[in-house]
């Protein structure tokens, strides 16, 4: 049986993208939802999943944030995918000739300015891989997509104008999740540890659990409070610091998390990518 990794979208999407930059050597499956990346795992269909949790310019992937610590998979890798868009056509078509683009909303409000230079109408689609094969399978040289490299190649449309992003820095950020973790020290620049928990009911909870942090010289690089359970008072906390957790630091550090906490759980520890530097 060939091994597989599993990402949300269309062949050709940005997690599609990540999967074969992290792991070319893995068939890429593609799935329907995040949910049914996670269960294709579970159900030994992949080894490995692919999902995505924040972009530098729309933030965190709140469905993802939701889902990690239910999920039963463990955090074993981080990637990094720049989001670079092109105007990808049929075949013969040209830059003039196109009336309207189609693109998941997202990457539609990405090329604002280059739509808006060269007159181009915008029309939504469900996704960026998606679009592309619609605008294949129509081959009107008057209707364009939205996105990337991969996805013009699976669907062979030409690249009419590329990397029309209004923004030059856009990144996503990808966790490669297993059913086993790997608590190994592995990769060249460090470890990054995540967890999530739910601080004790006191006054100043949350500001003596992350004491420990900044006492014992520990680098949070993310935290981010969201509601469970559709509950206004049931706040969940996810963060991500510089270490292991065999560190003394970072022991010592999640020691005194644990004494404020109701609720902790490490979901993963993975070399740091070199992107994120």
């Amino acid at each position: 049986m060939t091994a597989r990794i599993a990402f949300q979208g269309e062949p050709g999407a940005y997690s599609h993208q990540a999967c074969v930059n992290a792991h070319p050597q893995l068939e890429a499956l593609p799935c329907r939802t995040f949910e049914d990346v996670i269960a294709a795992v579970h159900e030994g269909v992949a080894e490995l999943a692919m999902l995505p949790v924040e972009n530098t310019t729309f933030g965190r992937v709140p469905d993802n944030h939701n889902l990690l610590p239910q999920s039963g998979l463990h955090i074993i890798d981080e990637a990094f995918v720049r989001v670079h868009i092109n105007l990808l056509g049929v075949r013969g078509a040209k830059l003039g000739n196109v009336v309207s683009a189609m693109s998941h909303p997202v990457l539609l409000g990405q090329c604002r300015e280059f739509l808006k230079l060269h007159g181009i109408q915008r029309v939504t689609g469900a996704d960026t891989a998606g679009s592309a094969r619609h605008v294949a399978e129509l081959g009107d040289t008057k209707l364009a997509a939205l996105a990337g490299d991969l996805a013009g190649e699976i669907y062979g449309l030409d690249v009419l104008a590329r990397h029309i992003e209004d923004q030059g820095n856009n990144t996503t950020r990808f966790l490669v999740m297993g059913l086993e973790p790997d608590f190994t020290r592995r990769g060249d620049h460090g470890m990054i540890t995540t967890f999530v928990f739910q601080v004790r009911n006191i006054p100043a909870a949350l500001y003596k659990a992350m004491g420990g942090f900044a006492t014992n010289g520990v680098n949070m690089t993310k935290l981010e409070s969201y509601m469970v359970g559709g509950s206004f008072t049931a706040t969940q906390f996810y963060a991500d610091i510089e270490g292991h957790p065999d560190d003394p630091n970072v022991r010592l550090a999640l020691d005194e998390l644990r004494y404020f906490t109701t609720m902790l759980k490490i979901l993963g520890t993975y070399p740091a990518d070199a992107a994120r530097r």
